[in-house]
């Protein structure tokens, strides 16, 4: 399959230095973008096709986009960093390449190559280098997608898509410093099924999340934890986060089911844990055991992981049977040591011996 170069059409009329600035003085998340896109089209018969490099600016979209009716869409999110001597990489983008092509699998889209999704994000960050914070923790998020653009009402595979990248400017998840959140156990709502579409990042899943996400925030809950479909006993992850369970020098995440989104963090971290002398692996914590081995002192920290945080501690379970508070309600050590260890590689404060930073100059 031929790999479309990428045309360059940069804005003539990009935000000045003084309104970027402005901006990434406080980002937020997701709230502000940067100057350009990546745009790739393809359609049965052809493949990848016009390839560019545009402006930043709205689309234009049929009412009968297939989308928008029976929603064939797929994201990744990943980062690019700063690194000491000025220059920008990326974390681990042949990774979220690879989890991009499955979940085209999964929708019935096509797959996009490897390298053409690394040579988009490699145009658009570069484009936009000046938008790559330089502050603390702070980093370009990036965001590529593909959706379907058929216009029609039959229920079937599209035959033309979209891949599109977009950036934005992330602050520090936690400006004011880590501070454990709060999670509800929510046990009678499920976030995928075996056999379902649990693995794929998809929009789906996120839409299946948000009324439990509400509830847990109506109980007074920062995130929502969710349990297997089948038994409602064992653990999987949270609404957009994996978790990591801390027994002393052991730290143990739930195994991928087909239900369980395969995060990249969740991934990066059973080496780190390994570099660190821990032993990591993955298994099956059930509900009962979490509450019990907590109550005993045996599980010594949960933290839950993803992109966005990296690493964020877990201080508070709630359920309708009750609550239970985790490491006395502060971040664990182990977790504040693993949760460094991966950042100093992100931002080139550390070495980076599984070669996982991709640099761009």
């Amino acid at each position: 399959m031929t790999t479309p170069t990428i045309e360059l059409k940069p804005s003539s009329h990009p935000l000045s230095d003084a309104e970027r600035e402005a901006i990434l003085a406080n980002p937020g998340f997701g709230r502000h973008f940067t100057d350009h896109m990546v745009t790739i089209r393809w359609t049965e018969g052809r493949g990848w096709y016009d390839a560019q490099l545009v402006p930043y600016a709205p689309l234009s979209i049929d009412p009968a986009n297939m989308t928008l009716h029976y929603a064939q869409t797929i994201f990744e999110g990943l980062k690019a960093y700063r690194q000491p001597d000025g220059s920008v990489a990326t974390f681990r983008p042949a990774a979220n390449a690879q989890r991009f092509q499955a979940s085209a699998r999964r929708l019935a889209m096509p797959e996009l190559p490897v390298e053409t999704f690394i040579a988009a994000v490699d145009a658009l960050v570069t484009q936009d280098k000046a938008w790559v914070p330089s502050e603390g923790e702070q980093s370009l998020y990036l965001r590529p997608f593909m959706f379907a653009t058929e216009v029609g009402l039959g229920v079937k595979p599209a035959n033309e898509y979209l891949f599109m990248v977009i950036a934005s400017p992330a602050g520090a998840y936690f400006p004011g410093g880590v501070r454990p959140v709060s999670i509800w156990l929510s046990e009678d709502r499920v976030r995928a099924v075996p056999g379902g579409m649990g693995d794929a990042k998809t929009g789906g899943n996120y839409a299946a999340s948000l009324l439990a996400q509400a509830e847990a925030a109506a109980k007074g809950c920062d995130q929502v934890a969710y349990l297997d479909a089948v038994e409602h006993k064992w653990v999987e992850e949270l609404g957009g986060m994996n978790l990591y369970f801390v027994y002393g020098n052991k730290i143990i995440t739930p195994e991928l089911t087909g239900s369980l989104l395969a995060g990249i963090t969740r991934d990066s971290l059973l080496s780190v844990a390994r570099d660190l002398g821990y032993e990591s692996e993955e298994g099956r914590i059930s509900i009962d055991q979490w509450k019990r081995d907590t109550e005993n002192g045996t599980l010594t920290e949960v933290f839950a992981c993803g992109t966005a945080a990296v690493i964020t501690p877990v201080g508070t379970v709630k359920s309708a049977q009750g609550e239970w508070t985790q490491s006395s309600g502060r971040p664990g050590d182990v977790t504040m040591r693993l949760r460094k260890a991966l950042l100093d590689i992100q931002t080139g404060r550390a070495a980076d011996p599984h070669g996982w930073m991709h640099p761009l100059g």
